[in-house]
């Protein structure tokens, strides 16, 4: 049997039946059942790059990393094409995973990015890819938050998450290649990726206090305190916003702090807001609500002096009270 420089073939229609098969099998959770059809589809094509690559998708939905890697090299040897393959991307994932730094970099170069000279080739994969929300525990409370790219497949979150998510600021998760959604900031559309895992935990705990900040600039004043000590605070008042998933996986405009918005699946109005409805304090006619859900990022024996530093800068507008660690 002669099996290099195979000609590419269709697949036959029983490969694609039983890939096909397999992936509805995948979207109702039923991995064990499609792996054993994946597992078919390759002993009937295994010259197929194809049928590789789609184990190893299965074998990342599972988080088995180890043999997501063993598919996803014999995947992307069997490729024609040189640049651009989602064989390389998914491997790249799969070697971050692992810290299979070396992997990692053939696969991102592989795929057609440009990397960095220079540092050790066995560390993390370091590039400046900017700012981009990322949807923390997409299959549970998700939440869509903000945080710094690493690399292609690693974002440090920034935001505060709310407990619910189970996610800390200062984290690092493992997210996927292909987005879900879109969140617009100042004219500027940024694809929402989905979290795969978490992959560097952070040591910081997360606080919930309420506030009375007479005025906008206080509760600025806090979030410039804790800032400047090298943490985090946030007004969950002003800056959680609850959305359906439809509308959660579109394109959505960020709120900036002037302006309503409205979810099309609430039932609610402008004059009798749903419970999806949310609409800024900055929005016009909205007063100053001098009570205020803050969440802070610090460290416990930190996160009261920080809180009694601030009111004293002002007692006559700022208080606290009900601080509680949440995370």
């Amino acid at each position: 049997m002669r099996i290099f420089h195979r000609a590419r073939h269709r697949p036959s229609a029983t490969w694609r039946q039983t890939t096909d098969r397999a992936f509805t099998l995948i979207g109702d959770g039923r991995y064990e059942d499609a792996g054993a059809l994946l597992v078919m589809a390759a002993d009937l094509e295994p010259w197929l790059s194809d049928s590789w690559f789609n184990l190893a998708l299965l074998h990342k939905f599972r988080r088995d990393w180890d043999q997501a890697r063993t598919a996803g090299l014999r995947a992307v040897a069997l490729l024609d094409r040189e640049h651009g393959a989602p064989d390389w991307w998914n491997l790249g994932i799969t070697a971050t995973a692992l810290q299979d730094w070396s992997l990692a970099r053939r696969a991102w170069q592989a795929y057609g990015l440009r990397l960095p000279g220079g540092g050790p080739l066995d560390g993390p994969v370091e590039l400046d890819l900017g700012t981009t929300p990322v949807r923390l525990s997409p299959e549970g409370e998700s939440e869509v938050v903000w945080g710094r790219r690493l690399d292609p497949a690693r974002i440090e979150v920034l935001s505060i998450p709310l407990p619910s998510s189970g996610r800390r600021w200062g984290e690092v998760v493992l997210h996927d290649g292909a987005p879900h959604g879109e969140r617009v900031t100042d004219g500027v559309a940024y694809p929402v990726f989905d979290e795969i895992e978490l992959w560097a935990p952070s040591p910081v705990p997360t606080y919930v206090v309420l506030l009375q900040a007479a005025t906008a600039g206080d509760r600025d004043a806090l979030e410039r305190l804790v800032a400047d000590a090298g943490y985090a605070a946030e007004d969950w008042t002003s800056s959680v916003r609850l959305l359906c998933r439809a509308c959660s996986e579109s394109r959505m405009a960020t709120d900036d702090g002037h302006t309503a918005h409205h979810d099309p699946h609430d039932d609610g109005d402008a004059a009798h807001p749903g419970h999806l409805s949310h609409l800024s304090q900055g929005s016009a006619g909205m007063s100053w609500l001098a009570e205020r859900e803050c969440g802070i990022a610090a460290p416990a024996g930190l996160v009261r002096t920080l809180l009694d530093r601030w009111v004293a800068a002002s007692p006559a507008t700022r208080a606290y009270r009900d601080l509680e660690e949440v995370c």
